[in-house]
């Protein structure tokens, strides 16, 4: 059997008996961080085995577990904090076992991602997780133009080093959207903040941002399939939805179709010049 244990995500107290009893009853458990795990098993006095299994090793050590579990082991999956395989390692793991025809149980928990979707206030339905957002600035400006036309609440995981460049795009985006930053869930300095970008950055000007962040997005307010709008009526939104000026619409409309620039610009502008960039 594998379980899929969900960890407390700052409070330790944050766990489940069901946890703890599956925990200890394991041949060993898989985690990402041996060190930081042990505190969290130290404290419950559960005294199996740790093995790391983490990005950089996951495929490797796949077939041993699946080995393992074939010859009737118990072995539990945990993630530094949170749900295991929500933005951390494990997918194949349980991919695996599905074809393979191996048990698997999930513990239920603590995750960032619900958590702060009950304290933001915004809407619970429809929502979206959308992971980690991108780290270069193009590719997080394609990404929010997309995620501001969803039309429920969107989270995303973000790290307190980057949410001040990640609110300043969408302040450039959406100026009037409603935005909440959820920092250090469960813990003693826990923060759940809603403002524009704008506010929410005024606030950090004088309060540096620190600790775990999760940032929700609140829905758009019209109901549009982007995917379905022609080039045209694509650049029409964007101007008219995230104030772009034409020419960066249409850039943005390329980016989001995997166009060519010039193409999307000679159907606006037939005699584009040749050294557009």
């Amino acid at each position: 059997m594998l379980y899929l244990v969900s960890t407390p995500i700052g409070n330790l107290s944050d766990f489940s008996f069901r946890a703890v009893e599956a925990l200890k009853k394991c041949d060993y458990i898989l985690c990402e961080d041996t060190r930081h795990s042990r505190v969290l098993l130290n404290h419950y006095e559960i005294t199996v085995q740790l093995h790391a299994f983490h990005k950089f090793n996951e495929a490797k050590a796949e077939d041993r577990v699946i080995e393992d579990l074939k010859n009737g082991k118990t072995i539990a999956l945990i993630s530094d904090a949170g749900t295991p395989l929500i933005s951390d390692p494990g997918q194949e793991l349980v991919v695996r076992c599905r074809q393979e025809g191996l048990p698997v149980s999930a513990i239920p928990g603590a995750c960032a991602v619900i958590d702060a979707l009950v304290l933001s206030g915004l809407s619970p339905s429809p929502f979206q997780f959308v992971g980690f957002l991108p780290k270069k600035e193009k590719e997080l400006e394609i990404f929010l133009s997309q995620t501001l036309l969803y039309q429920g609440t969107s989270i995303a995981y973000e790290s307190p080093h980057r949410i001040e460049a990640t609110l300043k795009a969408a302040a450039k985006l959406a100026p009037e959207r409603k935005l909440c930053v959820a920092r250090e869930l469960t813990k003693l300095h826990e923060e759940c903040l809603l403002g524009t970008a704008k506010e929410l950055l005024k606030h950090f000007e004088t309060h540096p941002p620190r600790g775990e962040i999760v940032l929700l997005i609140s829905p758009a307010e019209k109901k549009i399939s982007f995917e379905e709008l022609s080039l045209e009526e694509l650049v029409a939104m964007l101007q008219k939805d995230l104030g772009l000026a034409k020419s960066e619409a249409i850039k943005m409309a390329a980016q989001m179709r995997h166009l060519p620039k010039r193409d999307v610009y000679k159907l606006f502008i037939p005699n584009v010049t040749e050294n557009l960039v």
